[in-house]
C-alpha cells in the first residue's frame, strides 16, 4: 500500500529518451532544460528508434551522453552539412541537430544557411546563451551590445564589432525554411511555449516540409557572473528586447496543427 500510495505521488520522471548519467552543465544552466525538453518530445511523438541526433562543438558537445538514441558528432559548425548526409541516406529518420551560437552563427554560419536555403528536411534546435560558454565566456556573434565578456571587458562595441546577428530572423528569409521561431527558458512559461515550439518543429520534418528551426534563449550563469535568478531575469530585461520571442515563419501546413 505505501508503495502504490508513493508511486501515484511521482510527478517527475526520466524521459526515455535520457540516460542515467549525471550532468557536466554548470549549475542553473539551461542546457538541461532544452535536452527534457527534446526529451519529451522525442518520447510523446514515439520516434525514438528512428531518430538521429548530431551534436555539436561547444558546451553541448557531449549531447550524445545524455540522450538514448542514435547520435553522431560532427566538426565544429558543420552538424547541419552532417545532419543533411543522414538524412539522405536515411530519409524515414528524424534528424535534429543541436548547437549553440559559437558553433552556429559563427564558424557554422555558412552551413545552417546553406541548409536553410537547400530546405534539408532536418529539424536545428539551436541555444542562444549570448557567448562562447566551454570555452571561457568570449564574445559570440550574438553578444549584446555594450555586453563585458572575456574578450570584450569594456562591452561590445558595435562601432568596432559589428552588430549582434539576429539568426531567427536571417534563416527565416530563406525560401527552404518552413518553420522558423524564437522562444526562452527563462521561466516556466516560456518553457512550456518552447517545447510546443520543438514539437511543432519537429512535425514539419514529420510532414516533409523542409528546414526547421527553434532558437532558445538560455542563461550562462557562470560566465555572465551571475547567480541562476539574475542570469534569468537578465534573460527577460536584456535579451528578451533585443531578440524578441516571435513565429518568424510558419508553414501553411502547420496553420491548424495544435500541441
Amino acid at each position: 500500500m505505501v508503495q502504490a500510495a508513493l508511486e501515484e505521488q511521482i510527478v517527475y520522471s526520466r524521459p526515455e529518451s535520457f540516460t542515467a548519467v549525471q550532468t557536466h552543465y554548470c549549475p542553473g544552466c539551461t542546457h538541461g532544460t532544452a535536452h527534457r525538453l527534446v526529451a519529451e518530445v522525442i518520447d510523446e511523438m514515439e520516434i525514438r528508434e528512428k531518430t538521429v541526433g548530431v551534436a555539436s562543438v561547444g558546451c553541448s558537445v557531449f549531447a550524445y551522453n545524455y540522450f538514448n538514441m542514435d547520435f553522431v558528432q560532427a566538426p565544429h559548425g558543420r552538424a547541419p552539412a552532417m545532419a543533411t548526409g543522414v538524412k539522405r541516406v536515411l530519409p524515414d529518420r528524424f534528424v535534429f541537430t543541436y548547437q549553440g551560437d559559437g558553433d552556429l552563427a559563427s564558424i557554422g554560419m555558412g552551413e545552417i544557411v546553406a541548409a536553410a536555403a537547400r530546405g534539408e528536411n532536418i529539424t536545428v534546435i539551436f541555444i542562444n546563451n549570448a557567448n562562447y560558454g566551454m570555452t571561457g565566456g568570449q564574445m559570440a556573434p550574438t553578444t549584446l551590445p555594450g555586453q563585458q565578456t572575456s574578450s570584450s571587458p569594456n562591452g561590445r562595441d558595435v562601432e568596432v564589432m559589428g552588430f549582434p546577428i539576429r539568426t531567427a530572423e536571417l534563416l527565416s528569409t530563406l525560401d527552404g525554411a518552413s518553420y522558423v521561431v524564437r522562444r526562452s527558458l527563462h521561466d516556466p512559461k516560456n518553457i512550456r511555449m518552447a517545447k510546443k515550439a520543438i514539437r511543432m518543429a519537429f512535425e514539419t520534418q514529420k510532414q516533409g516540409l523542409g528546414f526547421s528551426m527553434v532558437e532558445l534563449l538560455s542563461v550562462c550563469p557562470t560566465n555572465w557572473g551571475m547567480t541562476p535568478y539574475q542570469a534569468n531575469q537578465w534573460v527577460q530585461s536584456a535579451m528578451v528586447p533585443y531578440y524578441p520571442l516571435n513565429d518568424f515563419k510558419v508553414h501553411p501546413a502547420l496553420a491548424n496543427f495544435r500541441v
